[in-house]
């Protein structure tokens, strides 16, 4: 349709009562169902859920100020859930991003151990303070084999 049809189609229906546009609603519909020239593009799931809420409330005998309003509500909350599904979508996408991201290559390095018997430095090399956890004292000396006591039986 060219943009001055559209336009002049707008201006009219501007008019028209609630009542009456949407028996203008029924016709374009009907129009569109026996002599579309092509598909229109399948609306988001809330909104089908809202204009499905809107036909039914048609169907019922509700008055056209009462369906507005209905709509007006409905519109502002398929309009919340339209941004919490964007939002979802998007930390999905970055979890997706975090999961897809190479590992890296070579594990971070140990700090140095230091050697049995030496005293902790002051510091640890990223200069934090010595951890909290004690040190094992060096191991002692081996003790030199006991030599066998005179009187004792060997087998």
């Amino acid at each position: 349709m060219n943009d001055h049809l559209r336009d002049r189609i707008l201006r009219k229906l501007e008019n028209l009562s609630d009542e009456r546009a949407y028996q203008v609603l029924d016709y374009v519909e009907f129009m569109e169902s026996r002599y579309a020239e092509r598909q229109n593009p399948p609306a988001n799931v809330f909104s089908r859920f809202a204009e499905t809420v809107e036909d039914r409330l048609r169907q019922g005998r509700v008055s056209a100020s009462t369906i507005a309003e209905a709509m007006g509500l409905m519109n502002r909350a398929v309009g919340v859930l339209n941004g919490v599904a964007a939002a979802g979508k998007s930390v999905a996408n970055d979890i997706v991003g975090v999961a897809t991201r190479p590992a890296p290559t070579a594990p971070p390095a140990a700090p140095p151990t230091p050697a049995p018997g030496a005293a902790p430095s002051a510091a640890t090399p990223s200069g934090a303070a010595p951890s909290a956890v004690p040190q094992s004292p060096p191991p002692a000396p081996a003790a030199p084999p006991a030599s066998p006591t005179p009187g004792a039986q060997s087998t």
